[in-house]
């Protein structure tokens, strides 16, 4: 089918890489947890987008260029992880004022969509394990190679809209629950917060192979 060679295995590799914990999933999940259904959706945009552009560019070579280029790898490595970090305080900062957040929350409108879009992009080893991942489900006899690639993009994001809507939904629900119990809001935040600056520092941390 489309030249992939074990169709079940992938899909079974697909839903466990999806429902794996990651900046994406998480920043879906606190944004419309803070904003509701529309601003949840709004990031999930913002994640198939630079998914989709990740898994373009695995095809395009750009992972051949991020292997032959350390320095490429690690400029573009190191503005993603210092962004992560950047979220994170931000979270953690408004989680020690939360009244003050609040405020500020319905004044300036957040732009889920393209803050979705920059944690996406701003993480070169996405291209290298899309393609080593890629590369595992491909028939190297098969003729149009572009298609077989774009057949495994497209499963991957069908999963991962059916996962990102369940989370926009949960969000939606603890937002609601939230609006009366600050504290937990808070801590919840806080929490949240501290994990993005420990994806940071994971990002920092990975090496090119």
């Amino acid at each position: 089918m489309f030249g992939i060679t074990d169709p079940l295995t992938y899909v079974l590799g697909v839903i466990f890489i999806v429902l794996l914990p990651g900046p994406n999933s998480l920043y879906v999940l606190s944004v419309a947890t803070r904003r509701g259904v529309r601003a949840g959706a709004a990031g999930a945009a913002g994640v198939f987008l630079g998914d989709w552009v990740l898994m373009g560019l695995t095809i395009a070579g750009a992972a051949t260029l991020l292997k032959a280029a350390p320095t490429l790898f690690w400029v573009i490595k190191s503005v993603g992880a210092a962004y992560l970090c950047w979220i994170g305080l931000q979270l953690l900062v408004s989680a020690l004022r939360p009244k003050a957040d609040a405020e500020d929350e319905a004044a300036q409108p957040d732009h889920p969509f393209s803050r979705a879009l920059v944690i996406s992009l701003l993480n070169p080893k996405a291209i290298l394990f899309y393609l080593s991942f890629f590369l595992q489900f491909v028939d190297p006899a098969y003729p149009h190679q572009a298609l077989t690639f774009l057949a495994l993009g497209v499963i991957l994001q069908f999963f991962s809209v059916l996962y990102l809507t369940a989370l926009i939904l949960v969000g939606a629900r603890l937002a609601a629950a939230f609006r009366s119990h600050r504290r937990v809001a808070s801590l919840t935040r806080g929490s949240v917060g501290t994990l993005f600056l420990g994806f940071g520092a994971k990002l920092a941390t990975a090496s090119l192979g």
